[in-house]
């Protein structure tokens, strides 16, 4: 049985007919090679509703799966679904970045395959009262794990006009976030923030016109500065990524799914660390400690293509990127905090 929500009842709706998974096959594909290994362990960092791990669990009989989630109604969805793999899958309450503590904990000393999904799941998009969709009025919340504190109202109503005009440019790369963050502050003088509609309004108002045709909501990108900062999101995925590197085997593979330039940037960074030799380029022969440890599986980002996007419009964003470990991290490439 899947755990029941934080106030006792079961989440509604089946996990499998609200989620499309996004380059399913693709993602599979370039795991499978580890994943077909004797005793292999899959991470699903990001478990959502489980279709990734789903596939992966159906197409690998004897792979044991871990999903990672920090949303208790997606690991409740999820757990439903993937309950007919039996004790094949665990599902652990947790943000991603703990991936090491997480398999620690399991007595599992590495993972041959692991899949970060990044950014808001369609469950969170979907349930309109969690205040992630600019596209519904709802309170705002934007609380990937509910039982954490801050909250996007909070944000807007305590920030000070500075911080956010920062969280807005640096995360939302709005470009009138100077005048968006000054008409927050000036409004909660009389009315506190509380309704996503009212603040999808300001931001429209905000825009000018002629630079809103063709760009979609004027209001997206303040609603995805917001939910980054509410969920630390770019924090926790700096760390999470050379973690998870860590946590992967000789031979095991990553695949990361990015959604936004912020995510992408720092998954191109950390899997080109490892694929590029740490030895000075004057050095004429390369020592073998200072070879790579990451081979890269992609060419650059990988987006989706015609067909995926007609199956699946939340794909039209991703940016793919994948790599496989070839060696040990020689440790003087180890993270500063493990030396």
């Amino acid at each position: 049985m899947a755990p029941a929500d934080e106030d006792g009842t079961q989440p509604s709706g089946d996990a499998a007919d609200r989620h499309v998974p996004v380059l399913l096959e693709r993602c599979v594909d370039l795991l499978a090679p580890a994943l077909e290994a004797p005793g292999a362990v899959y991470v699903d960092c990001t478990l959502g509703m489980g279709g990734h791990t789903e596939e992966v669990l159906r197409r690998f009989p004897e792979v044991r799966a871990i999903g990672i989630d920090r949303d208790p109604q997606a690991l409740a969805l999820a757990g439903r679904r993937l309950a007919q793999f039996g004790d094949r899958f665990t599902g652990v309450h947790a943000v991603y970045d703990e991936i090491g503590e997480v398999l620690a904990d399991l007595g599992i000393p590495s993972a041959q395959g692991i899949l970060m999904d990044l950014g808001v799941s369609s469950l969170q998009i979907d349930e309109s009262e969690r205040g992630f969709s600019y596209a519904q009025d709802a309170p705002l919340d934007m609380r990937m794990d509910s039982t954490a504190e801050l909250t996007a109202a909070q944000v807007l109503n305590t920030y000070d006009e500075r911080d956010l005009a920062r969280i807005l440019r640096e995360y939302g790369e709005e470009r009138y976030a100077s005048k968006i963050a000054r008409s927050i502050v000036a409004r909660r003088q009389t009315t506190p923030w509380e309704r996503s509609a009212a603040l999808v309004d300001l931001v429209r108002a905000c825009i000018p016109a002629a630079t809103r045709k063709g760009q979609g909501n004027p209001a997206k990108r303040t609603f995805q500065a917001l939910r980054i900062e509410v969920n630390g999101e770019l924090e926790v995925l700096a760390r999470a990524l050379p973690a998870a590197v860590d946590a992967l085997a000789v031979g095991g593979r990553i695949v990361v799914e990015s959604y936004h330039s912020l995510e992408d940037r720092l998954t191109k960074r950390e899997l080109a660390r490892g694929a590029t030799s740490s030895a000075p380029p004057d050095l004429p022969v390369e020592p073998e400690t200072h070879k790579p440890y990451l081979t890269l599986l992609t060419r650059g980002a990988e987006e989706a293509d015609e067909a995926e996007l007609a199956r699946n419009p939340r794909s039209a964003s991703v940016r793919l990127r994948a790599a496989q470990r070839v060696r040990p991290t020689p440790a003087h490439m180890k993270n500063r905090s493990e030396r």
